[in-house]
């Protein structure tokens, strides 16, 4: 997948990403959150906690999950502190790291707790 066609594909994957946080009860903050680490596809409130959502779409979840390397994984964690700074967020905020992995069916699987940057 390449170009325009991958792009379209991943926005596709996001808008199922974020159906299904809206679903049960979740407040999307920010899509598509740019910072100077990089992007942060989804930031979502679910009640007191802010989730931190990485969204990876391929021809299936393992491929997806397959593709989420530790340098982007140390990325997503540096631009979520930027972006909290940015926003104001609290100290001790509640956070949480999820992986939503999309494959060309449209299926998706959520990981929650997927990232730990707790260390």
């Amino acid at each position: 997948m390449a170009g325009r066609g991958a792009e379209l594909y991943g926005h596709a994957a996001e808008d199922a990403a974020q159906l299904f946080y809206e679903r049960r009860g979740g407040r999307v903050v920010a899509r598509r959150a740019r910072t100077a680490a990089g992007e942060i596809d989804l930031v979502v409130a679910e009640g007191a906690v802010l989730v931190f959502v990485e969204v990876k779409a391929r021809r299936t979840r393992a491929a997806a999950a397959a593709a989420l390397s530790p340098r982007q994984i140390a990325r997503i964690g540096q631009a979520a502190e930027i972006w909290m700074d940015a926003a104001g967020t609290p100290a001790g905020t509640d956070l949480r790291f999820d992986v939503v992995l999309s494959d060309r069916d449209g299926g998706i699987e959520v990981l929650e707790n997927a990232l730990d940057f707790s260390a």
